[in-house]
């Protein structure tokens, strides 16, 4: 067939609708999609997260803007919006990126540059991997090495409690390893239902069972409540729940027959006097074989937060803990599926859990680091609530741990009206029109689940101290401006 020919058999074809249909714009024929809005899986429309949503959308419009020249009331934007520390100036640990860069690149091995630890430790991550590079896939589950090295740090941070690295799932972040997805934003996306349960916000944002019990019954009358979320240190609100809470939790999981998963990424962040970390397996099987063995128990970790801070390498960790063995091939069957977490992130996770130890070159290096950071940020911690709590018409509950705050604003009638005739909410609006004249992304309280009548936002502590100081500043200033103009 000469090519002339072929031209017009193909367009012959297309006029035909062998390809699909056609439609004519300006004398031209173009394919119908086939992936419209009418035909997309409708669940997808309804995925809304608020941590990346208008506000930070609008974020980025700004900064575009202000790169263009056009005028703003201020020369950069702030985005508080997240908990990605090393965006924020926080420093990455040496240790741990001096390992990823022996593994990376092993010819690095021969530099006498580096320290002898973190060579042994990149030439044992490599002996561990497909062909001895980081380029490999691993086994769908992770590494076995990485495994075992989680296995025994899970050990040695709740006091010799067993723990089975067959029950270690290796993932892309913690938030890729909740199978019951934690966030709003992935339930919508599996036609899963949220059950809202809220915290005392007058008790420093302490959980009362009896909340959990109002929700559980009032979700019970249209739908099947299967598990239980718990973020502790938690994320928005940044408060560090005590033993008794946590007991409660399980007792209260094991007599309601709900799946309990515990969200654990900011375990390190403690900075109240009094408060201290404790895990939900640690809790439970010191509660003895009455729920040792009956709670079913998911907890994730994540490379990503506390003093590492180590986000785009998207390394994380779940441990199952009672779960039914042929519910587990099906996990394992499902984790197969995308082939493998990605492998860096899987090495930066056994640095993590096997740090420099006391006779080794890098461990002094290492503890200054990693104290210095924490303590910037329990620094930051109480710098944020003592100048937040000096504003008139914002109140701060202590930031216990975590890296957030999540201040109560108090909304003038008159901002709530003028809010609802733009279609926002009240919250919405006040953090939009915030960014608007000073720069600084938040994010509104409704994207996380608030009590009705009540407006919060959620901030970071982690821009750098001096930044921090002008963040808050600058929120004290607008709150007083926008009270004056909507009183």
């Amino acid at each position: 067939m000469t090519k002339s020919n072929q031209k017009r058999f193909t367009q012959a074809i297309i006029r035909k609708g062998i390809y699909g249909d056609t439609m004519t714009e300006n004398g031209c024929q173009y394919r119908e999609r086939v992936l419209t809005m009418d035909t997309m899986n409708p669940n997808v429309k309804r995925v809304e997260y608020a941590v990346r949503g208008p506000i930070v959308q609008r974020a980025v419009q700004i900064e575009r803007e202000l790169k263009m020249g056009i005028k703003k009331p201020f020369t950069e934007v702030i985005k508080a919006n997240i908990g990605d520390c090393h965006a924020m100036g926080q420093k990455p640990i040496t240790f741990f990126r001096q390992v990823l860069a022996l593994c990376a690149y092993p010819d690095l091995l021969e530099d006498s540059k580096f320290p002898e630890d973190a060579k042994s430790r990149a030439h044992r991550i490599l002996q561990a991997c497909g062909g001895g590079s980081l380029g490999a896939y691993s086994t769908s589950q992770g590494i076995e090495m990485i495994r075992q090295d989680i296995a025994r740090y899970i050990e040695r941070r709740d006091g010799g409690i067993t723990c089975d690295p067959d029950n270690i799932y290796l993932f892309t972040g913690a938030s890729d390893a909740i199978v019951y997805p934690l966030y709003s934003a992935a339930l919508a996306e599996l036609a899963a239902v949220q059950i809202s349960y809220y915290l005392d916000e007058d008790n420093c944002w302490s959980l009362d069972i009896s909340e959990l019990r109002r929700a559980l019954q009032e979700a019970k009358k249209h739908c099947s409540p299967r598990a239980l979320c718990i973020i502790n240190p938690g994320n928005p609100t940044g408060q560090v729940q005590s033993r008794q809470c946590i007991e409660d939790v399980i007792r209260f999981a094991a007599a309601e027959k709900l799946f309990l998963m515990a969200d654990e990424v900011y375990q390190d962040n403690i900075y109240a006097d009094g408060c201290k970390f404790h895990s939900f397996k640690k809790v439970l099987f010191e509660m003895g074989l009455e729920y040792s063995e009956k709670v079913e128990l998911a907890s994730f970790h994540s490379t990503s937060k506390c003093y590492m801070g180590e986000c785009g390498f998207r390394g994380g960790y779940m441990e199952v803990v009672n779960l039914d063995p042929e519910v587990k091939v099906q996990l394992t069957k499902l984790v197969s599926v995308r082939l493998c977490p990605p492998v860096p992130g899987q090495a930066l996770l056994d640095v993590v859990v096997n740090p420099p130890q006391p006779d080794e070159p890098s461990y002094d290096t290492f503890i200054k680091e990693r104290t210095d950071t924490l303590a910037a940020l329990g620094e930051k911690a109480n710098m944020t609530q003592e100048i937040l709590n000096q504003v008139p018409g914002i109140k701060c509950n202590p930031v216990q741990g975590a890296m957030y705050t999540f201040p109560r604003i108090h909304l003038p009638p008159k901002a709530i009206l003028e809010a609802k005739e733009k279609g926002q909410t009240p919250d919405m609006f006040y953090c939009m029109k915030l960014l608007e004249e000073t720069g600084i992304c938040l994010v509104p309280g409704s994207g996380f689940g608030q009590r009705d009548g009540t407006y919060h936002f959620r901030m970071t502590i982690l821009p750098p101290k001096e930044k921090l100081k002008i963040v808050l500043a600058k929120i004290k200033e607008f709150q007083q401006h926008f009270m004056e103009q909507y009183s």
